[in-house]
């Protein structure tokens, strides 16, 4: 039978490259999730709303409202509302 002969140096090694894989896919599955495939687009209804919102001064509540709607990040609601 074979003995493995492993030093410390190399388990050292193995040991950071296997936690850098397991940080990876902790990465990869936390961004994975916060950007969903298959969403659907903004509803016309939606952006009607917005714009009487942000008429009205109410940027804030219509940020919201989109956030609610969309999933979109606080920024990208500001940067939406802001740009109608």
């Amino acid at each position: 039978m074979l003995a493995l002969d492993v030093t410390a140096p190399g388990l050292v090694a193995l040991s950071a490259v296997v936690t850098a894989l397991a940080i990876w896919l902790i990465i990869a599955a936390a961004r994975l999730t916060r950007r969903p495939r298959n969403r659907p687009g903004i509803r016309v209804e939606l952006v009607d709303q917005v714009r009487e919102l942000k008429a009205l001064g109410q940027i804030q509540e219509a940020v919201f409202l989109v956030r609610g709607e969309t999933g979109m990040s606080q920024h990208a609601a500001a940067r939406f509302v802001n740009r109608l």
